[in-house]
Order: structure tokens, then C-alpha cells, then sequence
């Protein structure tokens, strides 16, 4: 819309520059968007209606300002050029602010000449020279203008003149023009990852990421910028904390689709391709809106290069978001027909760019982003993967290994795939189990006839498949014996008749699947005396009996064919073939049963012991691939014992030898398993890491909704002990998708939204953290009363939260909630911070007296005296219990220190609520203003000498309390008082005291007191 004529419907004039100053403060705290767009003209509007061309220009202003952070950046040009004009006409019109947000916005609009296609080389080279013009004019430096040449240079592919541009916009001087310092870094460090120094760019970057320099969209943009040039440095956990911390900074803001688009581009280039659907599903608009043409190529760009890859991968054919908008709207599209569309769309705007520019340079950028190929194979995130991803499976031991690029895909022949099958099962591999479904398949696609030896063993391989139905084991088991009767070899006929037994007990059925395995290992035994079977057979026969009388739960006392006896046949029989490694896997196996029935009497000690027997007996026969299950065991164990090293080794071992075989749910497992350990060993780092791989493979297995969101609970909370706040915010988020009280039970669900409360709250985030206290503090009240104290702290979160977020009426009412809770729990130092947090919330809108304040100290000091009535003797409640002043005393000593804080902050209270000082100019307010000092003075010399009784634990205390005392002394003109607080403040820390940061500012303060007290003591 043109900005020369009223908006529609304005509500009329606003009634003076306070009142639309304010009108306007207010529309820009909503969301960035046209709605917000909408807000800023409607405000001009009413602006023009008034006249007034002060109105006029904040309100041009403020327009242009909703623009440049929105969708509708083209908007920008012709409201800039009417205020430019106004300022050319009458300048007088224009304040000190507005002059410099003027200039400011000349950097807006010469960048934003660059992102439209339409606007003409001519006319963005004619604005630079302007820029140049007025700013030497006004006396500024030509840094920003060197800067906004660098940008048309390097826009264009002008690589010298953008060198040029940028050595001379560093060597400017500063000064009010210069882009902020988070900005400029951000773009200097571009630069230079964009001419291939990854390191040099995250150098400049630093001060950005670090927190040193911010602004309204930074780190947001810079954290974006990261994420390829530390993949390429090879610091992929870098990468991935900035890319979780980096999303959720910008996924609210409308104005940050080419921060956007990093992402998604990361996505695509770490194996998280769903994770890159899930951002395109988040921002379909991002595809359509046109206001920024520059930003939309390079969303289309990465969306082109995330579709190829999920096509690449066998999921062209899936459904996914696309574009909304006229011809798009309720349209279902494909991976391959986004990527069709996304390619096209970004390479025509590429094309516009050209034309414009009269070069090729953003085409060949279009194309190389398109084109990139993967930095990270798998980089897992911590956060749920939306649905699979199909892969390449890895070649089977043994498997030829895969063509190199460019050739034609050899396949294997049946006899070849048969071959491989019988030497990994001679090798006892888990993946014969995959090896004889290839042969079968490839000699059924062949129309070839197995053998029948091969058929029993097919048949006997596919029963062991983990996704052959429960329901068909025994009877696959059952076809292969009969297969390797015909094929003459008894003994592992009687071998599978065994382990279709074991099916049977695996379906629950314990009594059939006894009886049934009765006659095979009667005849194991048998045939291996005649010499038809080998004794592996025989003992392998004797272990699946062990296992059903285990399963059925048979203890040592139970009859004579008990699980003991079972397993003890095992060994019995074995103790000869030691030697034999097929029999000595057999034998781990018999002590890894033995091991399970010690756990099951609760022999802990025993049991760990015999697991290790069994774990070492896997890997003298030479597999150790089976060994996982018992060092799982060991480790859990080991754990409960507090043999917390035993157990770290056994659970290491476990994922050594699962590495290979390992299925992706027994990794999940093992990774929260060793997770856990060093978690409550204290290596949150090291068990983070354990806990991304636990949530991956839990995903992988389609097991997010249960083991992947508990892993993802127990990573926010390390990345939370850690200090990640951002990260663990974004894995909470996440856990909470999927955590089911029924499922993972309450307190978890309680915990998570606790941890996230508090994650957002180092944020800055207090009202999305009070909201997150209320709703878990809202699943603690119906716990029992050994949960009322969690219901208590969450009530008080929430309370401290709503206050950060200065919502001061709602966090009085929280508080009290809180106090209420606190007093049913006997727990009166809690109940008491309410009351001062009450009563400091009271004076925020009062400032005339703190009458409701002073009250609630008051209250605050009674309950205190009432309970210190009632506390004769030391014991009941100590600091560590309460969260307050920490004492070595009991329940006394730490009420007392609760009286001495109460005391300091009520005399704190009553100065900051008189509203002046005893140096007024007006009399009657430095009367006033003394009173309250004096009676302010009173309390903070009653916690002096609280603090003082209570000794060195409260030494930080009664240095502060000293301080206050003395600041008020000298208020009140008495400077020989103040310094003798000073005085005692300095004693109280030793020269050879540890120099703490407190102790550093409470003796920097004391000294100034003193300086100050003997200025004063020498003018009067």
C-alpha cells in the first residue's frame, strides 16, 4: 500500500506524542508479521490526521522499522523516500533520535535494494553515492557506507571491488552509524568462511555466540551462519548445540526465514532429513512470500537440497508440505514434486538476479547450494525423529563390499550368497540370520532349487528372525527339522525340535514347551553316544531345556527337573567339551541362567559374579556378540551394589560387542544404561553424548514414544546441569511430546516440565517457565503429602517467574498460593521468603510509603518470633532442608538468620518506599525522607547484630547488612558512624583471606564508604 495516503479506518489523532509513543511501543511487542505491518499503518495514519509533522516522522519511522523485520521488506523504499523528503524540506521537524534512526535506516534500504531483483543496478550504485554524500555531509564516518558497498559487490560476484569494500570497512572508524557490533561480526565472519577460513570466521564470530555482543537478531542470525563452517571444522557438537539453540530463537520471527533456511540446510547435510521435514512443515508460508526475494531463493534453494537428498534415500514418492497460495492451495505434494517445484523456483529468481546484475555469480551460488553433498553421515540431535528414513543397509561380514561411485552394481549369485551364508554360520555371526534370507530370496528370484540341507537351514534362520510373528517361530523350527532329517543330519534336526520348544515357552505356553523338549534332548544325548551328533548339538538341546524351565520360574528348591538342575545337566554334560568353543559358548550360556536365577533370590553378589563368568565364557568361545545381554545384567546389578566402575566396564563391553549386531532397540538401552552411570557419577558431558545415541536409536527401533522420550527427559536435564539452557529447552520440548504419566509415571512428566521452567527462566523466557511450574505443580498437588513439598517449590517458581516477568499482580497471588503450602508443610523460613517477596512486590506500584509492603515484613517478623518461641533446643530443620542462609545450627539458628534477612530488607524496604533522600531540597521531603531513614537504619542494625551472633556462616550477610547501616549513616550526616561500620566491614575479611568476587566488591565498597565518610567528616 502506498504510505502517502491515510491507512484505512484510523481511530483519529492521537491525543499527544506520549500517548502514540506509547501506541507505538505497544504494536511493536507483537508478533513480526502483517499484522504488526497492519498496526504501524494504521499509527501513521493517525499520525497524518493529526497534523503534526512530529507525529508524521516517529511514525514513518516506526513503519519502516516494522517493515525491515517482516516478510514485507519491499514496503520499505517508499516510506523511506517520503521521510527522507521531509527531512530535505524541513529538518527542524526531525529530533536528535529521529536524525540518527534516519541515517541509521539509509544501511536498511541499500541492503534491501539488493534482495530485490526489480530494482535496477543503477539506482542501488546512484543510492550508494547519496549515502556517501550525506553521510560525509553529517560528518560520518564512511564505515557504513564501505560496508553497504561491500554488500552490492559481493552480491553481484564482484570479488575484487567486494575486497576492497571490505579491508576499507573494517579500517573505518566507528562511530552512532555503524551497524552493532553482533551484526557487523556477523557479517565480517561471512565473509571470510565464504572465501574458505571456517576458523577465522568463528574467531569474528565468538564475541556473538558468546553473549558479548547482542541485538534484536543476534546471536539469532550468527548461530545460523555457524553451523556449516563447523561441520567442516569437524566440531559437530558445536554445530548441533548451536543449531538446537539457533531454532528456537528464530522460529517465531517472520523476518528470519534466511536464519531459517540454515537450518533446514543443516538437517539435510547431518542424516537428519526428517528433522528437516519437520522445519519445512513448521513455515510452509516460507515458500510463497515474496517480500524478500532473495531470502525466499535461498529457503527454495535448501528445500531443493533436502527434498534431493530424501529422494536420493527411496522417498520421492512420500507425501509432504509445500507451498500454500493460489494454484498450491489444498494441493497434496511429493518429495519429488517439491523439489522439482523448489529447484525451478529458486533457479528463476536466480535468473532475475542476474539479469539485474549482468552476471552469473547468484545462479552458480544457487547451484552449489543445491548440489552440496552430506558433512555428517549421522549427527544425532536429541529430539524425536518425525517418521524414517529409509538407508542403505550395511554389507553383511563376510558381503562383498559395495561398487565404487560410477559403476553398475555387481549383484551376487545364489551359489555366491550361499557361500557367504554357511561361513557365517560356521562362524556363529548373528548376521547369517540376514545372509540366508538374501540366498533365499535371490535363489526363489531366480527359480533355483536350494538344497535341502540349505532349505533346513533357511527355514531354521528365518524362525530366528527378530521380525518373524511370535506366532510362527515354533512352526519354522518344527519344517527345518524335518529338513535336516532328510538331509541326514539327526542332530540338528533334534537341535531345532529344541528350540521349537523354546518358541513355545517364548509365547507363554511353559507346560507345552516342557514336554515338548523332553524327547529332543533325550535324544541329542542319545545320538551323540552313537556318534551322530556332536555334543554342541547335544548341550545346545540341554540349554533350550534350562531356558524353559527358567522362563517357566522354577527356583532351586522346586522339583527334580528345576531350573538349577536343568542348568547344572548343562554343565554337567559340557565339563568334558571345554575345549570345544561350540560347547563353551554353551557353557557362558548355563552360568548366565544360573546367574539369572542367583538374581532371582536375590543373591546380588553371586549373580554379578557368575555374570562375569558368563561374559568371559562368550568371548573365550569366540563370541563375543552374545556376551550383551549378560554384561547388560552385570552392569545393572553391579549398579545396584554401588560398584559403580564394575558396572561402567560391564555396560562398555556390552556396547563394544553389539556395535556390529546390535539391533537398534539393545542400543537404546545400552546407551541409557551407560548414560545413567555417568550421569550419577557426575559426567553429564560424557553421558549426554550416551543419551543422544540412546534417543537416535530408540527412534530408529520406533521406540520414540517410550525409551526415546525417556532418554530425551534425562538429556534436557544434563544439558541443563551443563549450563545449556537453550539445548535443553529445545530436548524438553521435544520429551514432553511423548511422556505419558501411565507410561513413564509423574514425577517424570513433573520433572521435565520442572527442568524446562528452569531452562526457560535462564532464558529470559519467565512466562513460558511460569507456565511450565504451574502445569507441573498442578500434577504434584494430588500427590500424597510426601510430594506436598515439590507442589510447595513449583508453586514458588512460578510465583518467582510471573515476578521477572513483571507481572506483578499475578505473581502476589502465586506467592501467596505458595505461602499457603509452605505453612501447611510447617516449613516457615519458605513461608517467610514469600512474605518478603510479597512485600517487595507490593511497592513496586505503590512508592508512596509501602504501607501493604511494610505490613507483610511485619507479618513476616512475627511468624519468625512465634516459631522461635516455640524452638528451645537446636535440631528438626537445618539450612540444606529450608534453601536459606546456610548455618551449621538446627532449627533455631536458621530461623534466627531468617529474622537477621527480614530485618535487613524491611529497613531496605521502608528507604526505598520514602521516595527521597534526607538531602531533598524540599524540606518537608527531607524531613520525611530522614524519618524513614532513621527507622529504616533501626532494622538493618538489628540484622547487623542478628547476623554477627550467628558467626562466620553468616559472615557475606553481616558484611552487606554493615554496608547498608553505613551508606544510611552517612545519608543521615553521620560520616564517623559510617566509617566505623566501614571499618568492621574490612576487618571482617582478613588480608589473607580468599579474594571471592564478593569479598573483592564488599572491601572496594567498604573503602569507598570510608573515602566518602572522610570527605564529609572534612566539609563539615
Amino acid at each position: 500500500m502506498s504510505t502517502d495516503a491515510p491507512a484505512p479506518s484510523p481511530a483519529g489523532p492521537p491525543a499527544d506524542i506520549f500517548a502514540f509513543r506509547q501506541a507505538m511501543h505497544d504494536n511493536a511487542q507483537e508478533p513480526e508479521g502483517p499484522g504488526r505491518n497492519a498496526g504501524a499503518e494504521r499509527l501513521l495514519a493517525e499520525a497524518e490526521l493529526s497534523g503534526q509533522a512530529a507525529f508524521v516522522v516517529e511514525g514513518l519511522i516506526h513503519l519502516l522499522q516494522t517493515y525491515n523485520f517482516s516478510s514485507e521488506q519491499d514496503k520499505m523504499f517508499v516510506p523511506f523516500a517520503r521521510l527522507l523528503r521531509m527531512w530535505d524540506e524541513r529538518p527542524e521537524d526531525f529530533d536528535e533520535e529521529d536524525t540518527h534512526r534516519l541515517f541509521w535506516m539509509f544501511k536498511w534500504v541499500s541492503s534491501g535494494m539488493t534482495d530485490q531483483p526489480h530494482i535496477p543496478l543503477a539506482a542501488m550504485e546512484k543510492w550508494l553515492a547519496e549515502m556517501e554524500r550525506r553521510y560525509r555531509l553529517a560528518g560520518h564516518s564512511e564505515r557504513a557506507v564501505r560496508q553497504a558497498e561491500y554488500h552490492i559487490a559481493e552480491h553481484v560476484g564482484d570479488d575484487a571491488r567486494a575486497a576492497r569494500a571490505y579491508a576499507a570497512w573494517r579500517a573505518a572508524e566507528r562511530d552512532a552509524t555503524s551497524d552493532c557490533h553482533a551484526c557487523e561480526l556477523r557479517g565480517q565472519g561471512s565473509w571470510e568462511a565464504g572465501h574458505g577460513d571456517d576458523a577465522a570466521a568463528l574467531e569474528l564470530w565468538a564475541p556473538v555466540l558468546g553473549g558479548v555482543h547482542t541485538c534484536a537478531h543476534e546471536p539469532h542470525a550468527t548461530l545460523a551462519e555457524s553451523l556449516l563452517p563447523l561441520l567442516r571444522l569437524g566440531r559437530a557438537d558445536e554445530a548441533r548445540a548451536n543449531h538446537l539453540r539457533g531454532h528456537r530463537m528464530v522460529r517465531r520471527m517472520e523476518s528470519m526465514r534466511f536464519a531459517f533456511a540454515r537450518h533446514v540446510e543443516f538437517c539435510a547435510l547431518t542424516g537428519n532429513e526428517a528433522r528437516g521435514l519437520e522445519l519445512l512443515a513448521e513455515r510452509p508460508a516460507y515458500l510463497a512470500d515474496r517480500g524478500e526475494p532473495s531470502s525466499l531463493m535461498a529457503y527454495l534453494a535448501v528445500t531443493a537440497l533436502l527434498t534431493r537428498r530424501l529422494a536420493e534415500l527411496g522417498l520421492g514418492a512420500d507425501p509432504v508440505v509445500g507451498p500454500p497460495g493460489a494454484g498450491a492451495a489444498g494441493r497434496e505434494w511429493t518429495v519429488a514434486e517439491l523439489a522439482a517445484y523448489a529447484e525451478r523456483e529458486a533457479l528463476a529468481l536466480a535468473g532475475r538476479f542476474d539479469a539485474r546484475n549482468g552476471t552469473a555469480a547468484v545462479s552458480a551460488g544457487v547451484r552449489e547450494r543445491m548440489a552440496r553433498e552430506p558433512l555428517a553421515e549421522r549427527l544425532p540431535l536429541g529430539l524425536r525423529v518425525g517418521r524414517p528414513v529409509r538407508r542403505s543397509a550395511a554389507p553383511a561380514a563376510g558381503a562383498a563390499a559395495p561398487p565404487a561411485a560410477g559403476t553398475p552394481a555387481a549383484r551376487p549369485g545364489v551359489a555366491e550368497l550361499l557361500a557367504a551364508a554357511r561361513e557365517l554360520t560356521e562362524a556363529r555371526r548373528p548376521d547369517a540370520v540376514r545372509a540366508w534370507a538374501d540366498a533365499a530370496r535371490a535363489a526363489a528370484e531366480a527359480g533355483t532349487e536350494l538344497p535341502v540341507r540349505d532349505r533346513a537351514e533357511v527355514a531354521a534362520h528365518r524362525a530366528m528372525h527378530p521380525d518373524t510373528a511370535a506366532g510362527e517361530v515354533a512352526g519354522l523350527f518344527g519344517t527345518a527339522a524335518g529338513l535336516f532329517e532328510a538331509a541326514g543330519d539327526p542332530g540338528q534336526a533334534e537341535v531345532a525340535r529344541a528350540r521349537a520348544a523354546f518358541a513355545l515357552a517364548r509365547e507363554g505356553r511353559t507346560d507345552d514347551a516342557l514336554a515338548a523338549v523332553a524327547e529332543p534332548c533325550a535324544r541329542a544325548l542319545a545320538l551323540h553316544a552313537e556318534g551322530r551328533a556332536t555334543a554342541a548339538e547335544a548341550a545346545t538341546a540341554l540349554v533350550c531345556r534350562a531356558r524353559i524351565h527358567t522362563m517357566r520360574g522354577d527356583g532351586a528348591s522346586g522339583p527334580a527337573d528345576s531350573a538349577a538342575e536343568a542348568v547344572a545337566a548343562v554343565a554337567d554334560f559340557a565339563a568334558p567339551y571345554a575345549d570345544d568353543p561350540r560347547v563353551a559358548g554353551r557353557v557362558a550360556e548355563a552360568h548366565e541362567l544360573r546367574a539369572e536365577l542367583a538374581a532371582r533370590r536375590g543373591e546380588m553378589e553371586p549373580a554379578a559374579a557368575l555374570y562375569e563368568q558368563a561374559a568371559d565364557g562368550y568371548a573365550a568361545a569366540g563370541v563375543p556378540w552374545y556376551a550383551v545381554r549378560a554384561q547388560s545384567a552385570l552392569a545393572g546389578i553391579a549398579s545396584r551394589l554401588g560398584d559403580r566402575a564394575t558396572a561402567e566396564r560391564a555396560v562398555r563391553g556390552a556396547l563394544e560387542h553389539s556395535a556390529v549386531h546390535g539391533r537398534p532397540a539393545g542400543q537404546a538401552g545400552l546407551h541409557l544404561q551407560l548414560a545413567d552411570i555417568l550421569c550419577n557419577t557426575g559426567r553429564d558431558g560424557e553421558g549426554a553424548e550416551h543419551l543422544l545415541e540412546a534417543a537416535l536409536w530408540a527412534d530408529e527401533a520406533g521406540d520414540a514414544a517410550d525409551t526415546g522420550a525417556w532418554a530425551r527427559h534425562h538429556l534436557g536435564g544434563a544439558l541443563l546441569r551443563l549450563g545449556r539452557a537453550a539445548e535443553a529447552a529445545a530436548v524438553l520440548e521435544d520429551a514432553l511430546a511423548d511422556l505419558d504419566a501411565d507410561v513413564h509415571g509423574e514425577g517424570a512428566v513433573v520433572q521435565t516440565r520442572w527442568w524446562l521452567g528452569d531452562a526457560q527462566g535462564r532464558l529470559g523466557e519467565h512466562m513460558q517457565a511460569a507456565e511450565q511450574y504451574v502445569l507441573a505443580a498442578e500434577i504434584a498437588a494430588t500427590w500424597p503429602r510426601d510430594g506436598a513439598r515439590d507442589h510447595a517449590m513449583l508453586a514458588t517458581l512460578a510465583a518467582q517467574s510471573l515476578s521477572a516477568a513483571e507481572l506483578d499482580t499475578q505473581a502476589a497471588r502465586a506467592y501467596e498460593r505458595a505461602g499457603a503450602l509452605w505453612r501447611d508443610l510447617g516449613d516457615v523460613p519458605a513461608l517467610i521468603r514469600t512474605l518478603r517477596a510479597r512485600a517487595w512486590l507490593a511497592l513496586r506500584p505503590e512508592q508512596a510509603g509501602g504501607a501493604a509492603g511494610r505490613a507483610l515484613m511485619a507479618d513476616a517478623e512475627r511468624e519468625l518470633t512465634t516459631a522461635l518461641a516455640t524452638t528451645e533446643a537446636p535440631g528438626g530443620l537445618d539450612a540444606a532442608e529450608t534453601g536459606g542462609t546456610r548455618v551449621r545450627g538446627g532449627r533455631r539458628d536458621v530461623l534466627l538468620a531468617e529474622l537477621a534477612a527480614t530485618h535487613r530488607q524491611t529497613g531496605d524496604l521502608i528507604t526505598a518506599a520514602v521516595g527521597g533522600t534526607p538531602h531533598d531540597p524540599d524540606e518537608s521531603g527531607a524531613a520525611a525522607a530522614r524519618a524513614a531513614y532513621e527507622e529504616g537504619l533501626t532494622h538493618v542494625v538489628r540484622a547487623v547484630a542478628g547476623f554477627a551472633e550467628l558467626g562466620p556462616d553468616c559472615r557475606d550477610e553481616y558484611t552487606g547488612a554493615q554496608l547498608l547501616a553505613a551508606w544510611l549513616e552517612a545519608d543521615l550526616g553521620r560520616p564517623g558512624e559510617a566509617a566505623r561500620r566501614a571499618r568492621a566491614v574490612l576487618a571482617a575479611y582478613p588480608d589473607d583471606d580468599t579474594a571471592t568476587g564478593t569479598v573483592e566488591s564488599r572491601r572496594d565498597e567498604a573503602r569507598a564508604l570510608l573515602n566518602y565518610a572522610g570527605a564529609e567528616a572534612a566539609g563539615s
